[in-house]
């Protein structure tokens, strides 16, 4: 589902790494959001019991990220998982984004 949701995405003008493309599958956590800031790069991911708890640290201790979409694990099939990542695109800017959490199930 991954590269399928990449590949529409990156059809449509927007910029998609994923972890694969990186060479960091299998990266725990706190590194991978740590290399998705260095890179300006939001994350989204299906961990997101993992992750809200690194936002929260992160917030705690006064770091800053591009921003971390959540995406519930098989909640939307690739096409509706494509419609409402476009609308979050285009409705927010990248500095919208910072230090901020999106669930993808408010962008319908």
């Amino acid at each position: 589902m991954v590269s399928a949701v990449a590949a529409e995405l990156r059809a449509a003008g927007i910029d998609v790494v994923t972890v694969r493309d990186a060479g960091r599958r299998g990266s725990d956590d706190p590194p991978q959001l740590h290399f998705a800031t260095e890179q300006q790069r939001v994350v989204m991911t299906a961990n997101i019991a993992d992750f809200a708890r690194l936002h929260a640290a992160w917030m705690r201790q006064g770091q800053t990220h591009a921003g971390i979409i959540f995406v519930p694990q098989q909640h939307f099939g690739v096409g509706e998982t494509i419609r409402r990542l476009l609308r979050l695109a285009t409705s927010l800017d990248p500095a919208d984004m910072i230090d901020r959490v999106e669930y993808l199930t408010s962008w319908d």
